[in-house]
């Protein structure tokens, strides 16, 4: 299941630090989380104009726009679950980390049209070859349905990891932690628009990659610059010195049918998905043009590719020093790997102050990483309500600019809220389920959507309605009746079984299918106007 790479914390508990480097961990939240958050809410749109909330004016220039995207793009997720998936699967979790970098080719592939046809949201997009209320609610419906789970996924792994840095346990901290991470979100949303998430996201990129360069440095010198050394201590310590390197070991307690076709799966589902996730895709309207989004896409290129190399490195010491025994007992999706292993890094309990830094360093890269991404994904859900539903919809020509960043601001908070009690609710949950939908509905849905928007001249109406709503309905269908919703002891509902579709990843079905009901919908669609009889003009 995509928990590997969706999940952004292990359980509280698995690092061991003393009192003291907890108190660094936290003196370095008051002393620097917060002044950025505050910064980043003066730094707001000093006027209520739609194009300044949304987009920051697109001004973007392709080097501070790569470090944006780049901060959009990479998820304190997708770091974390990407060097537990290579501390445990070895060969697999290599795999995985390609998969989240050849995205961003599909991205690049996509950028010029996009910011050509780009608007504020995915529904300015595709109204642009269908317009009407209909594909708005259909573009706001797949919007949130790809958002929503995303961020209860991301506010609950917070909540976890925060919990465990601070040395706190048990439910109530961790509610406790996703409310004031969330509040946090909420103000930074609300209140400074898109020119905070560009202040927060260059922030979060320039410290994450800065952390990942640190950790890496530390962990190649304990092995003494030798990456042979690190790799062959990796295979001891993952347990099957024979098989890490070789594909496979992630799904081999599927068979090996089921096992490779869900491998399989998972690589498209994070290929496709990735880069259509709608905080993604919105996120090129803050390129001037077509020509410097796709040169934002390409610089945006290195810098994941070299932060996800660093997080390959930082999985194989993971699986040296901690071992994938204890990884995987502390947490079965391997996520804490990374702090478990600055932990080991710093000396441990044993930790000195000088020594602590390192710890700071990870603790404030991960808190900021997941403070960014929640923020971008709720502006992007929002941004979905007040424009393609309020503005669009319910009150269609009747909405200034100032009303319409009001709504937005409103919606934020709405979304906001929303998630967070969602996130508190499902604490202690299992959240497979919940973390395959994200990237499921935004491939099966919006992929073949864009797809056909930007390249098909005979896409209609009817086709986009088919694909958006026949992939959302495919994708959800197949996923409750997938080994990940019930019958199985790692499912949402284990006392339940109705698992009767044996993968545990859809896409490879439901992506067909959204194609194909595209394709078939503006067939017909336009063999129906064809045989419809020509109108004759009035007084013939």
């Amino acid at each position: 299941m995509l928990s590997q790479i969706l999940l952004a914390a292990g359980e509280p508990g698995t690092l061991d630090l003393d009192v003291d480097t907890r108190s660094w961990v936290l003196v370095g939240f008051l002393t620097f989380i917060v002044p950025v958050l505050f910064f980043c809410v003066l730094g707001g749109p000093e006027r209520d104009r739609v194009d300044d909330f949304y987009t920051a004016g697109r001004r973007l220039r392709p080097a501070q726009g790569a470090l944006v995207l780049t901060g959009v793009y990479l998820s304190a997720a997708t770091v974390l679950g990407t060097s537990g998936a290579v501390a445990l699967f070895g060969f697999d979790g290599l795999l995985i980390a390609l998969c989240t970098v050849l995205s961003l080719g599909v991205l690049l592939l996509l950028s010029g049209p996009l910011r050509e046809r780009g608007g504020y949201t995915l529904g300015d997009t595709f109204a642009l070859r269908a317009p009407g209320p209909s594909v708005r609610i259909a573009v706001a419906a797949v919007t949130l349905s790809a958002c929503v789970p995303y961020l209860i996924v991301q506010l609950s792994g917070a909540g976890r990891t925060t919990a465990m840095l601070l040395g706190l346990s048990g439910p109530g901290a961790e509610q406790t932690a996703i409310v004031m991470i969330g509040a946090l979100v909420v103000c930074a949303t609300a209140f400074g628009g898109m020119r905070a998430m560009i202040a927060i996201q260059v922030v979060k990129t320039v410290i994450l990659l800065a952390m990942a360069v640190a950790v890496a440095a530390v962990l190649l010198h304990r092995f003494h610059w030798s990456p042979d050394s690190l790799i062959e201590a990796a295979g001891q310590g993952s347990g099957r010195p024979d098989g890490y390197m070789r594909p496979g070991l992630r799904y081999a307690a599927g068979g090996p049918v089921e096992g490779t076709l869900d491998f399989l799966g998972l690589m498209i589902t994070v290929v496709l998905g990735v880069a259509c996730m709608p905080h993604v895709a919105t996120q090129l309207n803050t390129a001037p043009d077509a020509h410097a989004a796709r040169r934002t896409v390409r610089h945006t290129i290195a810098l994941v590719g070299a932060i996800c190399l660093l997080t390959t490195v930082l999985g194989l010491g993971a699986a040296a020093l901690i071992g994938a025994e204890k990884v995987l007992a502390a947490d079965p999706a391997g996520t804490s790997s990374l702090l478990m292993l600055t932990g080991e890094l710093a000396g441990g309990s044993s930790a000195q102050a000088g020594e602590a830094w390192l710890v700071v360093l990870v603790s404030c890269a991960v808190f900021l990483t997941t403070l960014a991404i929640v923020a971008s994904v709720t502006l992007a859900a929002a941004a979905s309500v007040a424009h393609d539903l309020v503005t669009n919809v319910v009150r269609p020509g009747r909405t200034t600019e100032g009303r319409e960043v009001a709504a937005a601001r409103l919606t934020s908070a709405f979304v906001g809220v929303l998630s967070i009690c969602l996130a508190v609710w499902v604490q202690g949950w299992n959240m497979g389920f919940l973390s395959t939908i994200s990237l499921a509905v935004a491939s099966s849905c919006l992929l073949p959507a864009l797809v056909y928007s930007l390249f098909w001249r005979g896409f209609t109406r009817r086709g986009l309605l088919w694909t958006l709503y026949g992939g959302l309905g495919c994708a959800l269908g197949l996923q409750v009746v997938s080994p990940v919703f019930s019958g199985s002891p790692a499912a949402l509902f284990p006392e339940w079984d109705i698992a009767w579709f044996p993968l545990q990843t859809v896409v490879l079905v439901s992506l067909p299918v959204a194609f194909l009901l595209g394709w078939l919908g503006s067939v017909t669609g336009q063999r129906r106007a064809a045989a419809l009889p020509e109108r004759q003009p009035a007084g013939a």
